[in-house]
């Protein structure tokens, strides 16, 4: 059975990714994507530490496109909550390259307002209470009134973004990221070793995702 929405082109999905890359790489256009990064950060911390039993106080997402996420807990599943934050994005993005490979493109944008709805209810008061419903209004009208392309396009925008994003956030905070500093805490582990961590993990993201993007 033939997929309801097939991938791009090579060249197309290329071409959308080269787009990402200038827009990451421009300050002013980068400022929404970084948000969007920094939300899958947060969520990424709050679902694991959800499935591994821990309670979430709240998400907090500032206007300086920084946040924190609120978790009782301790011990392993608390240090596995703290790694997870940085490779939020590239997950996410990975996870949309696969739906998009798959011929459910139009899925990625449903999961992304699932996702913005549950950060929505996790939020304390802070800038997100203002930027996450805006997102799912966005998200919305593009499902609701853009034709199948637009949407497929839409979709491969924000994978890319995500990957992108992930690998940028991980290269320009690196040992300095607050969470490097949470875990050396945590672990007596040196925080460049975390660092590494995150930039393994984005770039194999990146390099998986591009390619399910790219070669289907």
């Amino acid at each position: 059975m033939e997929a309801l929405h097939p991938p791009l082109s090579a060249g197309e999905s290329i071409i959308i990714g080269l787009v990402a890359t200038v827009v990451a790489m421009l300050p002013l256009w980068w400022a929404p994507v970084e948000h969007l990064s920094t939300i899958t950060h947060e969520a990424a911390h709050a679902l694991l530490a959800v499935i591994l039993g821990l309670t979430v106080t709240g998400i907090i997402l500032r206007r300086n496109h920084d946040g924190a996420t609120g978790v009782l807990g301790e011990g392993l599943r608390f240090v596995l909550v703290g790694i997870i934050g940085y490779l939020g994005p590239s997950l996410f993005g990975l996870g949309a390259a696969r739906l998009i490979s798959l011929g459910e493109p139009v899925a990625v944008l449903w999961m992304l307002v699932i996702l913005l709805v549950l950060v929505l209810f996790l939020l304390g008061r802070s800038f997100g209470c203002f930027s996450v419903p805006i997102g799912i209004a966005l998200v919305y009208l593009v499902l609701r009134y853009a034709d199948a392309g637009a949407e497929v396009v839409a979709a491969y925008g924000v994978t890319w973004s995500l990957l992108l994003s992930g690998l940028r956030t991980a290269v320009a905070h690196g040992a300095d990221a607050g969470d490097a500093h949470s875990l050396r805490r945590l672990t007596h582990l040196p925080r460049g070793l975390w660092s590494l961590l995150w930039l393994a993990g984005t770039v194999a993201a990146l390099i998986v995702g591009g390619k399910l993007l790219v070669l289907g």
